[in-house]
């Protein structure tokens, strides 16, 4: 009886270290920050911007095509671009200097073409998935080529109408990443080597553009991620799914990563889907759903949790939101700004426009308190890239250009 609970103690010493070191090493920023919600954990940042916004501390045009996120591992950024239908992973130091740069391959060219998934890095790999379903694992200093495989044709998966968006999750000796095949659903590959470590068939619905969560504080250690038509709770040792809900809308785009806390989950979703909140239960084998919202219907900007409130954008309902988080109940809804993509920071909102606004904001649930903007006019294209926040600069990628402004 002792052994049995000594064991149990054990083990569940295990999966605690092993959540806790799981995504990224110390210091790392990977896809929405070091743990996928959007939160950054900067102290003494700028509580208000200047007229013409913060001290933009250098540029570089020439990323190419892309949406992805930089990512920060090591003191260097690591992001990614599409130029002349190749992709390519570009490494730069923190004064934006190019260090080094090498192609990976064929990058998605149509339906709003570039780069996509954000670089993942992890024990001296780096990790990205292109348009096309490609996982590549390079070695951080060198650049040079570990492993790939392309994983809509190993698993017998179809791409989607806009190519694979996903950033790969390290869980472990582990790297998740979604195919959306009928048989090889989500896996599980040894990040070393990129051999199979376990499949679920899930419910055979195909990818839908979000990057998976890792929840490691329940009994059972949980993948959580969406696919065309589902939400799926996965076991992450054996890949065994524990339980589905239903989840979907006309396109099946499901883009942005679930924001977990206190035994629920959230799920938001645009094109009129909206959001809904499940409840973990029997230590995260199933799952009660507390409430839905049709009006809370974000598409791609994500939504941060600051203390009971969330806050976010709208897509089909184009106002920025702030609701309670056990309820759903919208606290105040404001019209007139392009929707876009939040991440948040001591008590502050960092709210990044399709239309390239750069706003800083109160998260508070008594108004939408706006405090500065300014306009981003560096860059091409379309402004959808989630910006991230490390050592007191604001990193903001527009399609060819990244950005450094001193927030601090």
């Amino acid at each position: 009886m002792r052994k049995g609970f000594i064991f149990a103690c054990i083990s569940l010493f295990a999966i605690s270290c092993a959540t806790s070191t799981q995504n990224n090493d110390s210091g790392n920023i990977q896809w929405r920050g070091a743990d996928r919600s959007g939160i950054y954990h900067e102290q003494g940042l700028l509580k208000s911007w200047a007229e013409n916004g913060p001290e933009l501390l250098w540029h570089f045009d020439g990323l190419g095509e892309g949406h992805s996120s930089p990512a920060i591992a090591g003191g260097k950024i690591y992001v990614t671009g599409m130029t002349d239908e190749r992709g390519f992973i570009y490494v730069f130091d923190l004064n934006g200097n190019l260090l080094n740069q090498t192609e990976y391959g064929a990058e998605w060219n149509v339906s709003f073409g570039g780069s996509r998934g954000t670089v993942t890095a992890n024990d001296g790999k780096l990790y990205l998935i292109s348009g096309h379903g490609v996982m590549y694992c390079f070695d951080q200093n060198t650049l040079n080529l570990v492993w790939e495989k392309n994983l809509l044709e190993e698993f017998d998966a179809p791409n989607i109408v806009w190519g694979i968006t996903e950033s790969p999750l390290i869980v472990g000796d582990k790297v998740i990443a979604t195919p959306g095949g009928d048989e090889h659903n989500v896996v599980a590959l040894n990040k070393k080597t990129g051999e199979l470590i376990w499949s679920t068939s899930g419910k055979g619905s195909q990818s839908a553009y979000c990057s998976p969560l890792f929840i490691g504080d329940q009994q059972i250690p949980l993948i959580v991620t969406m696919t065309g038509h589902y939400v799926l709770g996965i076991h992450a040792e054996t890949g065994e799914m524990l339980w589905a809900h239903p989840n979907t809308n006309r396109h099946q785009v499901h883009a942005n990563t679930p924001v977990y806390s206190d035994n629920r989950i959230l799920v938001t979703s645009g094109y009129g889907q909206g959001s809904t909140m499940l409840q973990l239960t029997d230590g995260g084998r199933s799952i009660e759903e507390v409430w839905f919202s049709s009006e809370l219907d974000n598409r791609i900007g994500g939504m941060v949790k600051v203390g009971n409130y969330i806050y976010g954008s709208g897509d089909a309902n184009r106002f920025w939101f702030c609701a309670n988080w056990e309820t759903g109940e919208i606290k105040w809804q404001e019209s007139g700004f392009a929707n876009g993509v939040t991440i948040a920071n001591d008590g502050m909102l960092y709210i990044y426009t399709d239309r390239g606004d750069m706003v800083l904001a109160q998260a508070t649930p008594e108004k939408f308190d706006i405090v500065s903007r300014f306009s981003i006019t560096l860059g091409t294209d379309q402004h959808w890239a989630h910006p991230i926040i490390y050592n007191g600069v604001l990193y903001v990628r527009h399609g060819d250009t990244l950005m450094a402004y001193k927030v601090k």
